[in-house]
């Protein structure tokens, strides 16, 4: 498939997932009618009336939420089930994460998931390892709750209120594991049901699914990606590009590059790997246009490049992610270097600094702190 085609098909699937969304708010807002419509009959005053819709709103949001954290717990009990290990658990920015033996709450989030629960792989034998019940035991665990929700609705249909609740988490629960589970790639990230489909078809994509699960358990125990074994590593073929699984170990290996600080083999790197047509997700692009534009901005700091990678997608992605170390380190260095703005790159170093206080990886903060250290020596150099 050609990127134009893979363009349209992202795109339909946007629309799709839009449409189910859609959907789904359809469906709870027919049962809030129900209910409203039957509470109108009564003498209830206007007052106490708008009230109860103000709730009945705010229930369809806490509804969303819970199935979102049962779906993340899905993921959890199932994985563990196969063998794997918990390594953290994320819903929204709100982040639980294993270090040296405990439990620590840090925060983080990520453009395109509303959560995510990281496990230890196990070991690989014979080239496989369990993967089809981890990826889609959220979904697994949304329809199960939801037909637990729809049965306790039967015995509780009386009480008004609760029922209309139970009828709700059951509605939401089927329509978040539908989102998740029929396969789709979309804007940032591919959902579960792709993921799952991936793996099932390559022996090359299981493999990067388990080394990426294995550089998150080694980022998390505080290892810097220029410290993991070198066969972690590697750029794969080009037929192998069209997976995004795959295609995502030519992410890792940008990545290390850039913790080893060859930035002119980064860039490089980036530069084909836009030039060619691969299943790379939208997130990792975004982030391997960060760092491509730090690379230009430290190195020759051609204009047209550097305005040829702020695209409008890209500055809103920045804005998305402003919390997130890379974007921030990439921010500072354009001001400091590019604007020449040192009241402006001072405040972004001191949102770092405030983003250091809860962000999970050790490890990746280490790095982006040496690449500050490298363009604030840049900016001494310029200044002479």
């Amino acid at each position: 498939m050609d990127k134009k085609n893979k363009k349209e098909t992202r795109k339909r699937n946007k629309y799709l997932s839009g449409l189910l969304f859609m959907l789904i708010g359809a469906a709870c807002g027919v049962l809030m009618a129900i209910y409203l419509e039957a509470i109108s009959k009564s003498d209830m005053p206007l007052g106490e009336y708008i009230f109860v819709f103000c709730l009945m709103l705010i229930a369809m949001y806490v509804a969303a939420f819970l199935q979102i954290i049962i779906h993340e717990a899905g993921h959890l009990v199932f994985g563990l089930m196969s063998g794997y290990r918990f390594l953290s658990f994320r819903i929204g920015n709100l982040m639980w994460i294993k270090e040296n033996e405990k439990i620590r709450f840090r925060k983080m989030s990520l453009v395109g998931t509303d959560g995510q629960c990281l496990m230890c792989p196990p070991d690989m034998k014979d080239g496989k390892i369990p993967f089809f019940l981890y990826n889609l035991g959220g979904s697994f665990m949304n329809i199960i709750s939801s037909l637990i929700f729809a049965g306790v609705y039967f015995l509780c249909k009386e009480i008004r209120y609760l029922s209309f609740f139970l009828l709700l988490m059951s509605v939401v629960g089927i329509g978040v594991a539908f989102m998740n589970g029929v396969p789709m790639q979309l804007g940032s990230v591919d959902n579960d049901g792709y993921n799952a489909k991936s793996l099932g078809k390559s022996s090359a994509a299981l493999r990067s699914f388990w080394v990426q699960m294995k550089i998150s358990e080694q980022i998390a125990k505080g290892l810097r990606l220029k410290e993991m074994p070198e066969e972690w590593f590697g750029i794969p073929e080009e037929d192998e590009m069209q997976n995004s699984m795959t295609a995502a170990m030519a992410v890792f290996y940008e990545n290390r590059l850039m913790d080893q600080h060859e930035f002119e083999e980064a860039g490089k790197l980036i530069d084909q790997l836009c030039s060619m047509n691969t299943a790379i997700v939208g997130l990792y692009n975004n982030l391997l246009a960060c760092d491509r534009l730090y690379c230009e901005l430290i190195g020759d700091k051609d204009e047209q490049v550097i305005n040829n990678l702020r695209t409008k997608e890209q500055l809103k992605f920045m804005k998305q992610m402003k919390k997130f170390p890379s974007v921030l380190r990439t921010e500072y260095t354009f001001s400091l270097l590019y604007e020449k703005d040192m009241a402006k790159a001072n405040q972004i170093k001191e949102q770092f600094e405030k983003c250091t206080a809860t962000y999970p990886y050790t490890s990746d903060i280490e790095s982006e702190r040496e690449l500050l250290q490298i363009a604030d020596e840049a900016a001494k150099v310029l200044g002479k």
